[in-house]
């Protein structure tokens, strides 16, 4: 089952389950290939689901979904673009493998499967306790059964899936499992994943279901592995059990792909770099690895975009972007991680010139799957913040901040949809992620005399709603926002000691703030925040706005850190410029 049916299935889960409290039934019917290796040449089978479903809120997913996009075909109309529920009673006849071909319209993509026997395991195994309702395999057809409902009544089917989430043997821990893996898949990524930059959704939330530890021992958490590396400021990516390193190794940028539980490197791959930074000493790669469908992504600090196997290492494709489109280097080389959208990996390059010939390309798009280009947009230059996808009125967009706008793009064609000015000339960088606050509103802040704006915005306008420096501005640290209020450390880490701050979205007015606290980075799981100091300092602390409290404190690293924390499957990713540390902070 592919990354889009398990979505699909999933948001209609959420939406018969959110509307009342009372459980709903519904029947399903997807298309499955039999067999990988044969998938074009043999006619599918199909699977037919029961789904038992209960109030979102049980789940433990936090998280709302992003919506689901249209299906090209459906073998049955059991499924619609919406996510919604219709009877289908008997597999309808499945044409060729193709005709069931989903996109997502917040990633954009045909998504493959990406769950491993094992990851599916670390899920059961962290996840049963809470699986009392929801979804239960209980039809499946191609010789498939495991247990038919018939015409029983409601109380008869609930006591039906109890028995056989529960052992009475009417299922195979295989289907079970699957199961499972339904109810808690997310967006692109297993639960427990970080794939990239700030975390399943670039909002600097764990996925919902991840739990941390109320508290630390004196000496800290436990450390499960370190592992020294070369120079750089990349964050880490974790996805299906490897953690993906980024970093400048002597004359060459490596990515790296770790065992999670263990740090030994699985693959390694290079290309050689001579960059040396305008301002600063940092010479090695500052964007974070992106895992999508198959394959990892990365941007070194030359503009070398390249695509890699993310099991193999293997090289599909690389481009010289800088090089390619005549884009300056920065002061600190190229600092915007790639984003995946529609198929495409979008970069805002800054480029000059396509071909040898003048013309915009400040945000460019290539094919995830071959690196042809797709298009070019604006003349804007490149900055050190990243971009976030979001859907609007069922269409995929791309919010991005460049060296002096925020602008809406459509991911497919490159037009821009609207834009305002955010950014100021000089001796000044936009690094923090753009960041949603709701459906309809984004928050974006900079220092450097910048500060913030809190925006409405549509398809086709964007309205500030506030704005200023008094209260937040920040140089890098992307906010992190938790209902009605975001978490932040404002200030600059060339500056005075930061301060933590907690501020009401709507009105940029402080809730509380740790005044000279120092600058750093924030991450949220649990109801919790985890900040980790430039000085390597960390500190667990519980997200609310009543007040700053600290739940427990440690100092993991050494110092001169910026690479972002990831969170994954309850460990800690956290590197200097000198080690990369895994600390078990789950519980």
């Amino acid at each position: 089952m592919t990354g889009v049916q398990e979505a699909g299935l999933l948001k209609a889960w959420q939406n018969a389950g959110s509307a009342n409290s009372k459980r709903v039934m519904s029947r399903i019917t997807f298309p499955v290939a039999q067999s990988t290796a044969t998938a074009e040449s043999r006619a599918p089978s199909a699977l037919e689901f029961v789904i038992h479903t209960v109030p979102w809120a049980m789940t433990g997913l936090d998280q709302a979904l992003p919506g689901i996009g249209v299906f090209q075909a459906t073998p049955c109309s059991s499924l619609h673009s919406t996510g919604s529920f219709s009877s289908c009673d008997t597999p309808s006849p499945v044409g060729p493998r193709k005709a069931f071909q989903g996109v997502s319209a917040a990633a954009g993509a045909p998504m493959a499967a990406t769950a491993s026997s094992a990851m599916v395991a670390r899920i059961l195994k962290r996840r049963i306790d809470r699986f009392k309702r929801g979804l239960i395999v209980t039809r499946m057809a191609n010789r498939m059964t495991l247990d038919s409902t018939g015409t029983r009544s409601p109380a008869d089917r609930h006591r039906s899936t109890q028995d056989t989430v529960w052992g009475a043997g009417r299922a195979t821990p295989f289907f079970l499992l699957v199961g499972l893996l339904l109810i808690f898949s997310a967006q692109q990524a297993p639960a427990g994943d970080w794939p990239q930059i700030l975390g399943p959704s670039r909002s600097g939330r764990a996925a919902g279901d991840e739990r941390l530890a109320d508290t630390w021992p004196p000496q800290g958490p436990s450390v499960a592995w370190r592992k020294p590396v070369g120079s750089g400021y990349s964050g880490v990516a974790v996805a299906d059990g490897r953690v993906y390193l980024f970093t400048r190794q002597g004359a060459k940028e490596v990515i790296e792909a770790l065992d999670a539980a263990t740090g030994e490197t699985l693959w390694s791959g290079s290309h050689p770099t001579t960059f040396r930074p305008q301002v600063g000493g940092g010479d090695g790669p500052l964007c974070v690895p992106l895992v999508h469908d198959g394959v990892v992504v990365t941007s070194g600090a030359q503009g070398v975009l390249t695509v890699n196997d993310a099991a193999t290492g293997e090289q599909r494709w690389q481009r010289r972007t800088h090089e390619e489109f005549a884009a300056q280097e920065g002061y600190f080389g190229a600092g915007s991680t790639p984003l995946v959208a529609a198929g495409n990996v979008i970069v805002n390059v800054g480029g000059t010139k396509v071909g040898g010939v003048k013309k915009d390309a400040g945000v460019i798009a290539f094919r995830l799957d071959s690196g042809a280009p797709v298009w070019t947009a604006t003349a804007e230059p490149a900055s050190y913040s990243s971009p976030m996808a979001l859907e609007i009125s069922g269409q995929a967009r791309v919010l991005m901040v460049t060296r002096y706008q925020c602008l809406l793009l459509d991911p497919v064609t490159g037009k821009v949809q609207w834009q305002f000015p955010f950014g100021m000339r000089g001796p000044t960088v936009n690094a923090a992620v753009p960041v949603l606050t709701d459906s309809s509103h984004l928050l974006l802040s900079a220092s450097y005399g910048i500060g913030s704006v809190h925006a409405e915005f549509t398809d086709t306008k964007a309205t500030p709603q506030w704005e200023g420096a008094e209260n937040l501005a920040t140089q890098y640290c992307t906010p992190v926002v938790i209902g009605r209020h975001a978490y932040c450390v404002d200030g600059r880490e060339d500056g005075p000691p930061g301060d933590v701050k907690c501020i009401e979205v709507a009105t940029g007015k402080i809730a509380w703030q740790e005044k000279k606290f120092g600058y750093g980075a924030v991450i949220a799981a649990d109801g919790k925040l985890l900040i980790l100091r430039n000085d390597g300092g960390l500190v667990l602390a519980r997200a609310t706005p009543e007040r700053f409290e600290i739940l427990a404190r440690c100092k993991p690293l050494g110092g001169n850190v910026r690479a972002l924390p990831a969170l994954a499957d309850g460990r800690l990713y956290l590197r200097d410029d000198k080690e990369l540390v895994c600390l078990e902070v789950g519980r």
